[in-house]
């Protein structure tokens, strides 16, 4: 696999984990059967994308950027999805971490 698409793979894997949050949020403490069992499909799916980006990427620069999908696309779904607070604070957090994620990923490799 190439380094660009193991960093799309990446990004994939970090979008799948927001997808993953949402899910779990939706299954009501894993009460629901149909979001639990999305739940579970989405869990997996983004641990084997990850682990597949994390053979060719390396560790530290990858799982951050991950993260921070991670982190920045459960913000934006809550503050979308789920009306949470979108306070100045909270954005401009936002703006920070992704400021970090694109530092990573152009000072990686």
């Amino acid at each position: 696999m190439s380094t660009n698409n193991a960093w799309a793979l990446l990004v994939f894997s970090g979008l799948v984990d927001v997808a993953w949050a949402a899910s779990v949020k939706m299954s009501a403490g894993y009460t629901r059967f149909g979001w639990t069992a999305t739940s579970i499909v989405l869990l997996i799916l983004f641990i084997v994308s990850l682990g597949r980006a994390l053979q060719v990427l390396p560790v530290g620069s990858a799982y951050a950027v991950w993260t921070g999908i991670g982190a920045v696309g459960s913000v934006a779904l809550g503050i979308l999805v789920f009306r949470e607070a979108a306070t100045a604070a909270r954005l401009i957090w936002i703006a920070v971490t992704l400021v970090g994620i694109v530092g990573l990923k152009t000072t990686s490799m």
